[in-house]
């Protein structure tokens, strides 16, 4: 296969590996809300003063006298123009352009150009299937990202795991499955090969990788019963811990922007939401277990993480994307996460099984604390698809389901995942 791998160092003590690993993975910068500009002050009140001359007359012997120096006016104050934030542009924005930069609409990376339209209209991410990219994949997307108003491009992510979950191998290089890498390699080998497979992707114009899966999982999957299995590095939460941080380093280091997923941990649940109804380990469980994963990441900065679309027995009976307990709650409030938040697709099952569509689900995701949706479909209705769902975001802040802060602080975190600076 093309762009094989160099190889790895030998392993070394997984005790001595793991305990620089904390140092390695450095935060890519969160945007909160700024300030709206200040208005300049109001001019004052500006009044010329002359002496006026004597009423009585001089006497004879007296000098001279000299008539007053009038007191000139003071000049008007010159007017400092308000100083430019982010906050203060995206105020400026209608509620069409906001929306569209929450959503990431998909696409086979064998034909990208199938969503020229969804781009040059705004949509703020492209999210890439498929199982072997074509030799012209940068090229493609380079003609795509052109396209976007403003000359702010798209997010370009896909799912580049290992194992069975790799979308373009013959580009980046083949990876093993998350387990086996946990089960034979240090992490600072999962690193190195991160960092090449990362550079791999960069280089073809991918700027995010849907990975590392943080769950716990020893299972035989992934199926229809078990989501994670082998994509899982672990079912130790330290080897997972540490595992999964240093591909996310890796991809950091290649410049790409890894994603931890699929809080607050999928592992062990009741089947796969893809495909059925499903529930995750009880609330109660996870947070001695399955959640640990994803602390240490918060911790260690994390840039994005993303919400799975099971429910939490014990903490909330909705998808856990569509669920302010979970987003707000506990994701932003409790573990203090002010990154980039992704849905999981919310084309789901376990979605629509709770009575949403697809736009409604992203309404009601952002309005939770999500930042951008991903869903897929057919490459015939993705332009309805993606249309609806703007149109529904747009809806929910209208009717006040959603409000215009919300939906510009997703924005901003959007933004910041792309290295965007509104202001000069």
């Amino acid at each position: 296969m093309a762009g094989e791998l160099t190889a790895m160092p030998s392993r070394w003590p997984r005790r001595i590996a793991r305990g620089v690993l904390a140092a390695v993975l450095v935060a890519a910068p969160a945007c909160g809300s700024a300030n709206h500009p200040a208005q300049p002050a109001s001019r004052p009140s500006v009044s010329a003063s002359a002496s006026t001359p004597s009423a009585v007359p001089p006497t004879p012997t007296a000098s001279p006298t000299v008539p007053a120096t009038p007191t000139p006016a003071p000049s008007p104050q010159t007017l400092t123009p308000a100083a430019c934030t982010a906050a203060g542009v995206l105020a400026a924005w209608s509620l069409q352009r906001l929306a569209g930069q929450t959503v990431a609409v998909p696409v086979q990376e064998s034909d990208v150009s199938a969503v020229n339209a969804e781009v040059a209209a705004g949509a703020g991410g492209v999210l890439l299937f498929g199982s072997q990219a074509p030799s012209n994949l940068g090229a493609a997307l380079a003609a795509l990202a052109a396209r976007a108003p403003g000359g702010i491009a798209p997010l370009v992510m896909t799912d580049e795991e290992g194992g069975v979950i790799q979308r373009m191998a013959d580009l980046a290089g083949s990876m093993p499955s998350a387990r086996e890498m946990g089960a034979t390699m240090t992490p600072a080998q999962i690193q190195a090969l991160a960092t090449q497979v990362g550079q791999r992707m960069k280089a073809a114009g991918v700027t995010m990788n849907l990975a590392p899966v943080l769950d716990l999982d020893s299972g035989p999957g992934p199926s229809d019963a078990d989501p994670d299995g082998t994509r899982s590095f672990s079912a130790d939460a330290s080897v997972a811990t540490a595992d999964g941080l240093a591909f996310a380093a890796g991809m950091r280091a290649a410049g790409v922007v890894a994603v931890a997923k699929h809080f607050p941990g999928l592992g062990g649940a009741t089947a796969n939401p893809d495909a059925s109804t499903a529930s995750t380990l009880p609330w109660s469980v996870l947070q001695d277990g399955g959640l640990l994963p994803y602390r240490s990441a918060i911790a260690a900065g994390i840039p994005a993480v993303m919400v799975a679309d099971a429910n939490v027995p014990g903490l909330t009976t909705l998808p856990a994307a569509l669920s302010p307990t979970v987003v707000t709650g506990v994701l932003r409030t409790q573990l203090g996460f002010s990154g980039l938040v992704l849905t999981d697709s919310l084309s789901a099952v376990s979605v629509s099984a709770a009575g949403y569509s697809v736009p409604q689900a992203s309404a009601a995701a952002l309005a939770a604390g999500a930042d951008m949706v991903l869903f897929n479909g057919d490459a015939a209705a993705i332009p309805a698809l993606t249309a609806q769902t703007v149109q529904a975001v747009v809806a929910a802040v209208q009717s006040g389901r959603l409000s215009r802060s919300r939906l510009e602080t997703a924005v901003l975190h959007i933004l910041t995942a792309k290295h965007v600076a509104l202001c000069p």
